[in-house]
């Protein structure tokens, strides 16, 4: 997946892949491209929605961390969309990150 839009004070942005993988309710995805190292989502499904918390290594070195709670979308064409509202744990603020999956063709 691919981020195609993120808050002012994401740090994610279009550069950045996300590989997810799920067992049963649990879901883990790592991440990283553009300013991200390497970056961890672990959560599980609660009911109708995905809750996650997040640690990242940016590229300046500082380490950042949060949760969210994401809806998951299926798009006309067959892609999963992920609305990810997010909340940082190690700085103020909240934002909405949106997810796609890589388009299949290319």
């Amino acid at each position: 997946m691919f981020v195609s839009s993120t808050a002012a004070n994401g740090v994610v942005s279009e550069s950045t892949r996300i590989h997810f993988t799920q067992k049963g309710d649990r879901v883990f995805a790592r991440y990283s491209g553009g300013a991200i190292e390497r970056g961890v989502l672990a959560g599980a499904w609660a009911g109708e929605e995905l809750r996650f918390r997040y640690v990242q290594r940016e590229a300046g070195g500082s380490i950042g961390g949060g949760r969210s709670v994401c809806e998951v979308h299926l798009r006309v064409d067959g892609r999963v969309r992920i609305i990810e509202r997010f909340a940082w744990c190690t700085r103020s603020g909240t934002g909405v990150n949106v997810f796609d999956e890589v388009d299949r063709e290319s």
